[in-house]
């Protein structure tokens, strides 16, 4: 009896089990400032999030191989993705607890966050303890891929990337030009962008043989920079550094007119000086400015890819695609094509699938090699160009090959402009 027992138990479990089911969901949290001094990026990315989601829907085509094989998330059955929007309002606090709230009450099984550095260092953190995918889409900190983190990875550059296409960009037009820069002056806000990126620039300053001569933090959302203007009229450094989000970065070019300083060269670690409030509130004022990117609205006509995607975006968005958008753009297709050849939502096949991603560049709207994932989660086919303020606009003038403006140098005097 007892044999017969185990037998008919032996046969009871090699019957195969129906499959497992596919969900019928994909949600993805996608947490981002929508209020606050730099609510512009969140309104700004919203659309770009929105177009990639329905591509993966097959509600919206952009014909092109990589964006194809998305449509309908064939790997999943026509599984739909739904984005859960939340806002961290630029707060550090916020952005921990919404990406908390998300998992554990939206039932979200990856996140897309969260453009201020501070806040992508601390919401991640909860999403590695719950092993969940955290894809950064543009927070340049360098130590967030150097904290040893399994599910965080980064799509875009980040600061050494950055200021390394800086200081190129200093070596190749003093060649070109013949002019001697070696005195910079380095301001920045005392936030975790601010701190990483001035800690960069001042790496690379002693690399290359340039004196700084002024070194300067400050208070992010400062009520006045007039004492920083005036420090960085009389240190009168070659070329002047910030990194700045949107509100300071609008009061610095405010306070350079009031107090009439004047410098030949601004370098900008992008940020609030490639947004778009920036450009529409201070464009014609900020002329002559210069500033790191891994994306140009001017480059859009030269990459079918972004043409094809900015005739959609321009569209929702009533503006031309620019950096933000882009790098957002990017960062979630790279995840909605990762979870598509995992063929599952389970978090740790996902992680694997963003291990083994391998987007040739001439399928990005970027002007990048690729998106290959290092061990640390940092995408290693990233570059960065440098763009000027000429005329209200933006335009690419680095590398010089592939510059659809000449360098503006040295920055015409407040009392010569129109």
């Amino acid at each position: 009896m007892k044999h017969l027992i185990i037998l008919a138990l032996a046969s009871i479990l090699a019957v195969p089990g129906p499959a497992a089911a596919q969900p019928k969901e994909v949600v993805i949290g996608v947490i981002y400032p929508m209020s606050g001094p730099s609510a512009q990026a969140g309104i700004d990315n919203k659309p770009a999030f929105e177009i990639a989601a329905e591509i993966a829907n097959g509600t919206t085509a952009l014909p092109f191989p990589f964006y194809q094989r998305l449509k309908g998330m064939p790997g999943l059955k026509g599984a739909k993705v739904r984005l859960v929007f939340a806002d961290h309002q630029g707060k550090p606090d916020v952005g921990q607890a919404e990406v908390e709230r998300l998992i554990t009450q939206e039932k979200i099984r990856a996140v897309v966050c969260c453009w201020h550095s501070n806040v992508t260092a601390a919401a991640s953190q909860v999403a590695e303890r719950y092993g969940l995918p955290f894809v950064n889409a543009e927070s340049s900190s360098p130590p967030l891929t150097a904290r040893g983190f399994k599910w965080f990875f980064r799509t875009s550059p980040h600061d050494g990337h950055f200021t390394q296409v800086m200081f190129d960009f200093f070596r190749d037009f003093q060649a070109r030009r013949g002019v001697k820069l070696k005195t910079l002056g380095i301001t920045y806000e005392d936030t975790t962008f601010g701190a990483d990126s001035g800690k960069v620039e001042k790496e690379l300053a002693a690399r290359y043989g340039y004196d700084v001569v002024l070194d300067l933090q400050y208070r992010a959302r400062a009520t006045s920079l007039a004492s920083e203007v005036q420090r960085l009229k009389a240190a009168n450094p070659d070329v002047w550094m910030p990194t700045s989000y949107q509100t300071d970065a609008i009061l610095f070019v405010r306070t350079s007119r009031e107090l009439d300083y004047n410098p030949r060269m601004i370098m900008a670690q992008d940020a609030g000086h490639i947004s778009s409030d920036f450009v529409k509130e201070v464009g014609r004022e900020a002329e002559g400015t210069l500033t790191r990117a891994p994306f140009s609205t001017d480059l859009i006509d030269k990459r079918p890819v972004a043409k094809a995607l900015n005739a959609i975006y321009a569209k929702r968005a009533g503006k031309d695609l620019y950096d933000f958008p882009a790098r957002a753009f990017t960062g979630i297709t790279t995840l909605l094509d990762a979870i598509n050849r995992a063929g599952s939502t389970d978090p740790e096949a996902v992680r694997k699938a963003l291990v083994a991603t391998d987007i040739p560049g001439d399928q990005l709207i970027m002007t990048w090699e690729g998106v290959k994932f290092d061990r640390t989660g940092q995408n290693t086919g990233v570059k960065g160009i440098i763009l000027q303020m000429q005329g209200g606009k933006y335009h690419t003038v680095y590398p010089f090959d592939a510059a659809t403006r000449e360098v503006l140098y040295p920055i015409p005097q407040w009392k010569d402009r129109k």
